[in-house]
């Protein structure tokens, strides 16, 4: 069927040989799902032991194979986030996270929490354009720590903020994998991503800064 507005991106065939009727293996998935649910919602585990406690449900139970796990498995993506995971630690035990964190206090200020959300944010946006999300949120994290020490504001709304900016990677096709993913199908050049990435990223700053003190005050 020819639509102007469906773009094909793989054979219809390949999606439609990978559905299958609700079996045995569904059913069990569902039901580990809804253990997972429930153990998270009620806390009767921390948040990691709910998911490896499921992970390990369905490989025993044999919902899915090591195999298959292997193949899913966005490797680079894990090897990224154990790589920067020592490189975080590092900024803050060396004490670079203190450094800028000081410098970026004495810019902004300490009378005005708003104005260092602001600041952190830009920064989170700069960094976004040029490495990924996640690699942006691992670096940022201990400066953002230490500047809301120095200023004296709530953490966790600091790191709130820089979570939601994190996630506004919209400005260049590198932010996230998929920005990556739909830049050949979709015929996108490196500089169209900002056209409608910087709306959305003033969106987000703006949610950053003035929603997140009300759910999470300073």
């Amino acid at each position: 069927m020819r639509h102007p507005d469906l773009l094909v991106v793989d054979s219809p065939d390949m999606p439609r040989r990978q559905v299958s009727g609700l079996g045995r293996q569904g059913k069990l998935a569902i039901a580990i799902l809804a253990a997972m649910v429930v153990l998270l919602a009620f806390g009767l585990v921390p948040p990691v032991i709910a998911g490896l406690l499921a992970a390990g449900a369905m490989i025993m139970l044999r919902v899915v194979r090591l195999e298959q796990i292997y193949r899913a498995m966005p490797w680079t993506i894990v090897i990224l986030i154990g790589g920067l995971i020592p490189l975080s630690t590092a900024i803050k035990q060396s004490g670079a996270a203190d450094e800028m964190a000081r410098v970026l206090v004495d810019l902004v200020g300490e009378d005005s929490p708003y104005l260092l959300l602001i600041a952190i944010i830009v920064l989170v946006a700069i960094l976004g354009a040029v490495v990924s999300n996640v690699a942006t949120a691992l670096i940022v994290a201990p400066i953002a720590v230490s500047a809301a020490t120095g200023a004296g504001v709530s953490v966790q709304t600091v790191l709130m903020a820089v979570a939601v900016g994190a996630a506004a990677s919209f400005l260049t096709p590198i932010s996230t994998p998929g920005n990556m993913m739909v830049m050949g199908p979709g015929g996108y050049r490196f500089g169209d991503y900002w056209k409608l990435g910087l709306p959305l990223t003033l969106w987000f700053l703006v949610v950053a800064v003035f929603w997140v003190p009300v759910i999470w005050p300073f």
